[in-house]
């Protein structure tokens, strides 16, 4: 049920190859920060954002799922969840998370459907 969830949505206007590096990235509440890496691998596409001194300089995990819109023109990525949600997903560090089956598992059942905070918003 998660393996849809490192796919970036049809409707969402994602074009495979476009560098969103720099895009700035909206939660349905607001700013979280900027894009600072992201993968268009098919089943495995994420945005890693950096949230600056909103969560104090850390760096957040977010499926491509929970993209929904990408506006080219201003630069930004609208997701599906709020702040708090973002914000109380599972801590990610770069170094040991990139990669990490166990932590991705873990990111799909915090995001994916069913999830305390994972159904889609009403």
């Amino acid at each position: 049920m998660t393996e849809h969830l490192w796919s970036y949505q049809p409707t969402a206007g994602h074009l495979a190859g476009t560098d969103l590096t720099g895009y700035k990235v909206e939660a349905t509440d607001g700013s979280i920060g900027k894009v600072d890496k992201h993968s268009d691998e098919v089943g495995d596409a994420y945005l890693v954002v950096d949230t600056g001194v909103w969560i104090f300089g850390k760096e957040v995990l977010l499926p491509a799922r929970t993209v929904v819109k990408i506006d080219p023109e201003e630069r930004k990525i609208f997701v599906d969840r709020t702040k708090e949600q973002i914000k109380n997903a599972p801590e990610f560090h770069r170094d040991k998370h990139l990669g990490d089956a166990g932590y991705r598992e873990e990111l799909g059942t915090y995001y994916g459907t069913g999830a305390p905070f994972g159904g889609r918003p009403a």
